[in-house]
């Protein structure tokens, strides 16, 4: 107690209290002064009609430069008085699927919200702009837009969109020009494993799009070359009663592919074939064989041979 009533501690707290003063009577000050300061202010549309669905312009917000006392501004920003902007739907929608409300009515409106000492300067957007339609939508695909760059030796060998389809709300002649929906261009760099991302789909003027987001599963593997062997070559186009025996009667391709891929891979999943029609009219001793069929996830594929020795049996 003899510490806190010495002299030097008493002049010491005398002079926090001279300075909380100060500042106290520079904060009473500055407020007093008339500021400029950007409010936002939500918007809602009330009054809906039961059967009409908004497609865009639900949900928005006005950036409202003022001009006023700073306590009335903070008052506004932090009181209870600052709630939405109510826009009622049925006074401004049109026939057509549109609606406006015009700058006059915003800065009306606004101004009823503000306190009547605050100016209003500038509103931005000066007006606003809604679409609605009485319910019609059109289901359509989602596709991905963007690029994957996957690191060196990888490469995607797969990509899901779940879900892979969304509902489009529009008019009629709004939905007839939408065949898909585009999720917003984004980059990704250096993937090496699963990647799973959740992406935006891209804002089309007018439209209402639900869900209005999807997820996309990236599956990257290492890329190899491998090789199918004892690949049986068939005869095709053959005439009744003949069959084509081939020297060697089987065959390797070699391809590249994921490592992943080449796990799950048959010599079912290959065919390999030699066309009746064409080496029939050669006179030659050997045949070409081509690769007809070969499962998706391969590149560069190459027989080992492209010709081989064959025997026509049977009459």
């Amino acid at each position: 107690m003899n510490f806190l009533f010495s002299k030097t501690n008493r002049e010491f707290i005398v002079f926090l209290f001279f300075l909380a003063l100060s500042g106290v009577f520079w904060l009473m000050m500055q407020l007093n002064e008339t500021k400029e300061k950007e409010v936002h202010i939500a918007v809602r549309y009330v009054n809906v009609r039961k059967n009409a669905v908004l497609t865009s312009g639900e949900t928005d917000t006005l950036r409202v430069t003022v001009t006023d006392k700073g306590f009335n501004i903070i008052s506004y920003l932090y009181g209870q008085t600052h709630r939405p902007l109510e826009i009622d739907f049925a006074r401004y929608a049109n026939n057509d699927g549109t609606g406006t409300v015009g700058s006059s009515d915003i800065k009306k409106m606004v101004a009823e919200d503000l306190p009547a000492s605050s100016k209003v300067i500038s509103i931005k957007p000066d007006k606003l702009q809604f679409y609605y339609n009485n319910g019609e939508s059109k289901r359509v695909p989602v596709l991905f837009k963007g690029t994957v760059n996957p690191q060196a030796l990888y490469f995607v060998a797969e990509r899901e969109i779940m879900p892979d389809s969304v509902t489009v709300y529009a008019s009629r002649t709004k939905l007839d020009s939408i065949s898909a929906v585009y999720t917003e261009e984004h980059t990704y760099n250096n993937v090496h494993d699963t990647l799973l991302v959740t992406a935006q789909l891209a804002a089309i003027p007018g439209t209402k799009t639900l869900p209005d987001e999807v997820n996309v599963r990236f599956v990257t593997d290492v890329l190899a070359e491998v090789s199918m062997k004892d690949l049986p070559i068939e005869g095709i186009n053959m005439p009744e009663g003949r069959v084509l025996r081939t020297f060697p009667a089987r065959v390797s391709v070699r391809f590249v592919t994921g490592m992943k891929k080449y796990q799950s891979l048959k010599a079912e999943d290959f065919r390999i074939v030699a066309d009746y029609n064409e080496f029939s009219q050669d006179p030659s001793t050997k045949c070409n064989i081509y690769l007809e069929e070969m499962p998706d996830g391969i590149t560069n594929p190459r027989l080992e041979v492209t010709q081989v020795d064959y025997l026509i049996e049977g009459k």
